[in-house]
């Protein structure tokens, strides 16, 4: 439970299925009350009632967030039944898997205004209530490819790439301005979600998350403990992590991997259907929870996640396997 004497007031975009699922029941675990954001009323009445018997209290409010006015009147709603929103997550998206000379200029338009602008008017519509009352914290939603693109993914990469250039710009500005309103950007690895049996796609065979496949609970755990803290950014999973630095060190390299495998690394298992739904411009029905089809190969834990949230016993651990390791040199040298 929170340390506060009343629930914490949060409000999830994208909560209704995937990686903003996991996200509603770890923070309805901790008694929250929560606005639950996305556009298919099914699957929001799920996730509320799943909440309430996690133990919080939560609004379903059917939100398109590429709407600026849904979103305010959603805001608005959470403030009426529950109070001042605490905790703003930043989670819907839709992609596209297909090459970028294929793509048409109406879905790169829609791309990114559910993926890149959905995130920037919820978090204008956050700072509207939280920086008069100089407090409250706004958690972005990255990827891994907001550092480094992939082939088939150029709309969504771009929005996520987008996605960080607006959090650095804010977060100076909130430092500039001394304000006790805070902002983190949570990069994600690769996803057990439904994501990937409703997106548009282009491509022979079904779409899959390029491994290694981490459980929507190890990110939902991480964006909970980002919440909590001032931590700038936050990387989830090794693979996350090295695509980062990789990309750093070596683009070119990137470049020439991913043109020989990126291709074959995000299809599996057979032909897509001709008439397979896809969420882009409306919800697909049906009863989505966070995990996708991938539960045999995805990991339940990161040690990488552990590792970021225990700096300070990994950082004493380090100083005394270092003092360890100097006193033993010292004893030999004394020996010899």
């Amino acid at each position: 439970m929170s340390t506060r004497n009343i629930p914490e007031v949060v409000v999830v975009t994208g909560a209704s299925a995937g990686l903003g699922r996991a996200i509603v029941q770890e923070f309805a675990k901790h008694g929250a009350h929560l606005g639950l954001l996305a556009r298919g009323r099914e699957r929001l009445e799920d996730a509320r009632r799943e909440v309430e018997q996690l133990g919080g209290k939560a609004l379903a409010l059917p939100t398109d967030v590429s709407d600026a006015e849904q979103i305010e009147s959603a805001a608005e709603a959470v403030e009426r039944e529950f109070g001042p929103i605490d905790i703003w997550v930043n989670d819907a998206m839709v992609g596209i898997m297909s090459p970028a000379r294929e793509m048409k200029p109406e879905e790169f338009r829609r791309v990114t205004e559910v993926t890149y602008l959905g995130q920037v008017y919820g978090t204008l519509t956050a700072l509207k209530r939280m920086l008069p009352r100089d407090r409250g914290k706004i958690v972005l939603i990255g990827s891994a490819l907001a550092y480094r693109g992939i082939p088939l993914q150029s709309a969504y990469c771009g929005a996520k790439h987008a996605i960080e250039g607006f959090t650095d710009s804010l977060a100076a500005e909130l430092l500039h301005d001394k304000s006790r309103v805070s902002v983190t950007m949570v990069q994600m690895p690769a996803m057990n979600t439904p994501q990937f049996d409703w997106v548009k796609t282009r491509m022979p065979r079904k779409p899959q998350p390029v491994p290694p496949i981490y459980q929507p609970e190890v990110a939902a755990q991480a964006v909970y403990w980002a919440a909590h803290h001032k931590r700038r950014r936050m990387n989830v999973g090794m693979s996350t992590a090295i695509v980062i630095k990789g990309n750093k060190l070596a683009p070119w390299l990137g470049d020439w991997y991913l043109a020989k495998t990126g291709f074959e690394s995000q299809q599996y298992d057979g032909e897509v259907p001709p008439d397979r739904p896809d969420n882009l411009w409306a919800p697909v029905p049906g009863h989505y929870g966070a995990h996708g089809d991938f539960d045999r190969r995805s990991q339940n834990r990161s040690l990488q996640v552990w590792m970021n949230t225990h700096r300070g016993l990994v950082g004493a651990a380090t100083v005394g396997l270092a003092a360890a390791s100097a006193a033993s040199v010292a004893l030999l040298r004394g020996r010899s």
